[in-house]
């Protein structure tokens, strides 16, 4: 029998017959079940859902010592495959003549000011229709670079600073500024980029760590597990159990259910994450919160391996790594590469890393190298052919020299000469563009002309290899994600939501001082306006709260903007959370308030105003909480989203209605008095005050109910139904903003 169809555990027989046995179940329940050592005590359980304690005990199985043992299991896994004649899906990239270049605005018309942002809009316009010509200057990223990057192997990018590697490698992950003009073809397994979703079949890790820093690592990456799905390891488990079971084979238990509960939906994000975590030597700090500016978390290094877990969590099956060694000393670099390397050569992954000035034992983990300068490709082939062909150009890396290191230095016009080993030749300085030339008729980059002349055979390509959805799971269970992280980082921000329940108390009983009761009469109209200023005050407190809601958005976006570019999930699942997790708190926090100075004030005593009053300021603080979720998601910055926000506010007090009669609102302004939310919140209040019976007397002065009189002396309506109406235009206004929020999210980039 093959040496991986039993587990190394079989010399016990009553283990082996516990595995027979659930080879006998049917295919569908198979999947779902697992037998693990150690966790069954008794015969007659053969088969049971996988446990934390069976998952711990699973892990210490496969890889107990990372370093050791995760080659091991993954050759076993590999092995398994082969056994049945299975094929893992590969991917082949490949790109021809690609070009990206750019037209950038330099020296002081740069800057993000007001006044460059306005001209920049009117030269635009004017070079549209050629009436001026254009100033900005043409910059050149990528030039004419061809090549193919095969599956299976270790491909190290390596270039100098500003040399277009980030380019690179974002044009291959199809993610390109829509802004720069690209020419070229970039194909997977001979598929263009409109065949297929880009984003969900590869990745692209950035050199920034963006984490959310109120989370721990162990949530971080089972967040991005649960959210990235199983892609097709569930049709091929189930293929290759059918497979197993015609050839009669048994499979070794550890992988048998370590691959179960990475192709189970909920559980794979468990099991998964736990091994990613064990394999990136993150066990140690899993139950530490991340960290950021504010928080106290995990080193820089950590935060950079997080990076990385994010995207091993994920069934992607090509990798663009830019610049993950920053912040990293060369072992972690080394480790991290490692593991890479076992996933990339055994699982057959399709993997690309930026590095810097890597060190001589993590270059020899690279199986291929591109060598980019000045946006052209002056080297792309295996990593043992480099030095032959810089030799054959005359240059010759030293014996104690790094090859790495060597290789920047040969292509900078300052550091090239050193390198120069023709010595009855003179020494002139070789551009880039020379190399890039003399490449093309070297024999690896004839080889790879000629395999680029010949189009890739696109049946050859596997039927699950390219994605096709858009996401990793369905809409259902993406909301559920979102919402248990939502609901997690607001216990973890509990104290800004203690604070301002504290401080909706404090400003309560400061009212109820300012307008105690026994001062409020209602015997003339001036009474009347009285009232109406802590009406205004009220409402003005209860909207001011949502203005919380710009921080907090903002210093959550980067994630955001990172992980909706990625394909976790849609924008408009990710506005919902904030809105409906806010209600409970909004829902206390007027409870307070009302609770407080409603009877303390002297509002009319009637239950059934009561509850009116109460409902009609719930929906303001939901209105102003999404009003300021759209400022943030608009601004996108502090400073941008404050000044804006402060400006709307002051709008929308100024033109509500209560500063500022309507009946002195100039015609041209009009408009703006019937657009503010706050107009149609302050209406509902002072009808629903003012047309209740403790105002229903009239005065000497008019045969009018005193309610009455003071709402024509400030210009407000006096219908009743403008209560519901009121109330109906701010619950328009809720949803408006919380679209405007979702759209904004969508169409709008980082800053």
């Amino acid at each position: 029998m093959d040496e991986f169809s039993v587990s190394s555990r079989e010399e016990d027989g009553q283990e082996f017959l516990k595995c027979a046995r659930s080879e006998k179940l049917p295919t569908s329940d198979h999947l779902r079940r697992s037998v693990l050592s150690g966790s069954i005590s008794e015969l007659s359980q053969i088969v049971h859902n996988l446990g934390i304690k069976d998952k711990k005990v699973l892990l210490d199985h496969l890889a107990k010592v990372a370093d050791q043992d995760n080659d091991k299991f993954l050759s076993k896994i590999k092995s398994r495959l082969d056994r049945v004649g299975m094929e893992l899906p590969t991917i082949e990239i490949r790109y021809e003549h690609l070009n990206v270049e750019a037209e950038a605005t330099v020296g002081s018309k740069s800057l993000p000011t007001f006044t460059n942002f306005t001209l920049g809009i009117f030269m635009s316009i004017l070079n549209g229709l050629h009436l001026l010509p254009n100033r900005k200057k043409h910059l050149t990223i990528l030039n004419d670079v061809s090549g193919v990057i095969k599956p299976g192997r270790m491909t190290l990018l390596l270039g100098p600073p500003s040399s277009g590697k980030t380019t690179l490698l974002l044009a291959l992950a199809g993610r390109l500024d829509p802004n720069l003009k690209v020419s070229g073809r970039v194909t997977y397994n001979g598929h263009d980029m409109h065949e297929f979703i880009p984003q969900k079949t590869s990745a692209y890790v950035s050199q920034h760590d963006v984490h959310m820093g109120e989370l721990t690592v162990r949530e971080t990456l089972a967040f991005a597990a649960r959210v990235q799905g199983v892609g097709s390891l569930q049709d091929m488990l189930e293929e290759l159990s059918r497979r197993e079971e015609a050839a009669s084979i048994i499979p070794d238990p550890d992988i048998d259910d370590f691959m179960k509960a990475s192709a189970t939906e909920g559980l794979a994000s468990i099991v998964v994450t736990d091994y990613v975590l064990k394999i990136l030597g993150l066990e140690g700090c899993a139950d530490t919160l991340v960290g950021n500016e504010m928080i106290r978390g995990i080193s820089g290094g950590q935060k950079k391996r997080v990076t990385t877990g994010e995207i091993l969590v994920g069934p992607v099956r090509a990798m663009f790594m830019d610049e993950i060694s920053t912040g990293l000393d060369s072992s972690t670099t080394f480790q991290i590469v490692n593991s890479l390397k076992h996933q990339n050569h055994i699982l057959n992954r399709t993997t690309i890393i930026s590095l810097l000035q890597p060190a001589p034992e993590t270059y020899d983990l690279f199986d291929d190298i591109i060598l980019l300068s000045d946006g052209q490709i002056a080297y792309q082939g295996p990593c043992e052919n480099v030095l032959e062909f810089f030799e054959h150009m005359g240059f010759k890396c030293p014996d104690r020299k790094g090859v790495a290191d060597y290789l920047q230095e040969v292509t900078s016009k300052k550091d090239q000469k050193q390198y120069w080993a023709r010595r009855d030749h003179a020494y002139r300085f070789i551009t880039t563009k020379e190399f890039a030339e003399a490449f093309k008729s070297f024999h690896i980059g004839r080889k790879i002309g000629d395999e680029l002349s010949i189009p890739y055979d696109r049946s050859k390509s596997h039927p699950t290899a390219l994605a096709t959805k858009k996401y990793g799971i369905g809409n259902k269970e993406l909301l559920k994600a979102n919402f248990a992280r939502e609901f997690l980082l607001m216990k973890r921000n509990s104290f800004v939501y203690i604070f301002k329940l504290t401080q909706i108390l404090i400003m309560a009983l400061l009212t109820m001082t300012v307008f105690f009761r026994t001062r409020m009469h209602r015997n003339t109209i001036q009474d009347g306006w009285i009232f109406m200023g802590a009406l205004f005050f009220t409402l003005i407190t209860i909207m001011f709260k949502g203005m919380s809601e710009i921080p907090m958005t903002i210093a959550k976006l980067p994630v955001f903007y990172k992980q909706r570019n990625m394909f976790f999930y849609p924008p408009w699942i990710y506005s919902i959370p904030p809105w409906i997790l806010k209600i409970p708190i909004t829902f206390l926090e007027v409870g307070i308030w009302v609770s407080l100075t409603y009877y303390d004030v002297g509002f009319d005593p009637n239950f059934g105003r009561l509850i009116r009053f109460y409902v009609l300021l719930v929906a303001i603080n939901q209105m102003a909480s999404a009003l300021f979720r759209f400022i943030a998601a608009t601004g996108r910055n502090m400073i941008v989203a404050n000044t804006f926000g402060s400006f709307v506010l002051l709008s929308i007090f100024a033109l509500g209605g209560f500063i500022l009669s309507p009946d002195y609102i100039k015609k041209w302004w009009k408009w703006a008095y019937w657009v503010s939310p706050m107009m149609y919140g302050q209406n509902a209040i002072v009808i629903n005050e003012f047309l209740a019976h403790s105002w229903s007397h009239a005065n000497s002065n008019s045969t009018k109910s005193l309610g009455i009189q003071v709402l024509r002396s400030r210009g407000f309506f006096t219908d009743p139904h403008w209560y519901w109406l009121g109330l109906g235009a701010t619950l328009g206004f809720l949803f408006l903003f919380n679209i405007a929020f979702a759209f904004a999210l969508t169409f709008l980039d980082r800053k």
